[in-house]
């Protein structure tokens, strides 16, 4: 009888061990969660741009040939400054047929108002006469235009952001060959999707940062100028315009900048880190806590985002505490012995901890 009532007691103490051993011990970092503001932001990419009015494209003014290239890509140069130059051959041949043609023109009408004069030839000649003389004059105005605009000089201060010119090559009016941004005026234009967009709007604020994500160099905040109501037919992004006044450093033309646009803001809210969340299809659950230090698993709805932390808005109170990072190891019923988070060491202490304090009193 001995001998069955010991072996009743090691049957009982290895179900409770294997019952312990299912639930298993964790250990995780966990946050009491509390009321605190919170402002929903929205993540996007994009680069910095000059602001239009600001930048200057030339082309050939006719087909040609580069005779000179002044300038590269990056340089800085000054209002009229000549940038390339085409061959002046052509052009220099253009006004002086134009010429030619409008001293003949001109000739001709002064003979025919002549006979007109006398008799000989009907008004209507004069007339014709004085329109070719109009239309030569006017091709005399465009050839020296030409000629004038064969040598490309900037119509702005600022920096050559695009060089297609090439020394030599033939060019037609159709092709751009230079390009000039003024680097003082810039904005930042961010990509969203068509749904995003329909959340932004004009005059929301922007923290911009360097680089692909939020993590980059803080460069300040902007606000959100313009959205396009158009969809790129390439990127399929909605472009948002964003400019930034003032900034931590001069922003570059061509630079890779990542905007958090506020979308809303909620003065007290229950907030959690992302890492809290378990995503299971498309709900999300979170591991609370119980005062005995066991984790149940509770199915949460998530409102706003923003690059570090989620508000939920169902399923989770203020007061009660949560698994944070280490939660995708923890299972439900499981035992978490939490471990101690920056500025949360007098709310993170175990219930083990504290029994132990009170087993310790006199």
């Amino acid at each position: 009888m001995a001998t069955c009532a010991l072996g009743a007691v090691a049957c009982k103490g290895g179900e409770a061990a294997k019952e312990e051993e299912g639930h298993g011990t964790v250990s995780a970092q966990t946050i009491v969660v509390t009321p605190q503001a919170f402002t929903e932001t929205l993540g996007a990419m994009g680069t910095v741009a000059a602001r239009p009015g600001h930048i200057a494209t030339l082309s050939a003014p006719a087909p040609g040939r580069i005779a000179k290239v002044n300038v590269a890509v990056g340089q800085a140069v000054h209002e009229d400054e000549v940038l390339v130059e085409l061959d002046q051959a052509p052009f220099e041949a253009a006004v002086q047929s134009a010429n030619a043609a409008y001293v003949a023109a001109q000739q001709a009408h002064q003979r025919l108002e002549r006979l007109a004069s006398e008799g000989i030839v009907a008004k209507k000649e004069v007339e014709a006469a004085a329109a070719d003389v109009a239309k030569t004059h006017a091709d005399v105005v465009s050839a020296r235009r030409a000629a004038q605009l064969s040598v490309l000089r900037s119509q702005i201060s600022g920096v050559v952001t695009r060089m297609t010119a090439t020394l030599g090559a033939s060019v037609d009016p159709s092709q751009p060959l230079v390009e000039v941004s003024d680097p003082t005026m810039v904005d930042v234009l961010l990509g969203v999707t068509p749904t995003e967009a329909a959340r932004v709007h004009k005059g929301a604020k922007v923290a911009l940062t360097s680089g692909q994500s939020s993590g980059g160099e803080a460069l300040g905040v902007g606000t959100v100028a313009d959205l396009s109501s158009t969809v790129d037919t390439v990127t399929r992004s909605v472009s948002v315009r964003v400019q930034a006044p003032t900034t931590r450093r001069p922003l570059r033309i061509g630079e890779t900048i990542f905007g958090a646009i506020s979308l809303s803001s909620h003065p007290s809210a229950i907030v959690v880190p992302l890492e809290a969340l378990v995503p299971e299809g498309d709900a999300f659950h979170v591991f609370v806590v119980d005062a005995n230090g066991i984790a149940h698993e509770r199915e949460v709805k998530v409102g706003g985002k923003t690059s570090t932390t989620a508000e939920i808005v169902e399923g989770l109170k203020a007061g009660e505490r949560i698994v944070t990072t280490g939660a995708y190891g923890v299972q439900d019923s499981s035992k978490v012995t939490p471990q101690t988070s920056e500025g949360d060491s007098a709310k993170s202490e175990t219930p083990d901890k504290a029994d132990a304090a009170k087993v310790k009193k006199p």
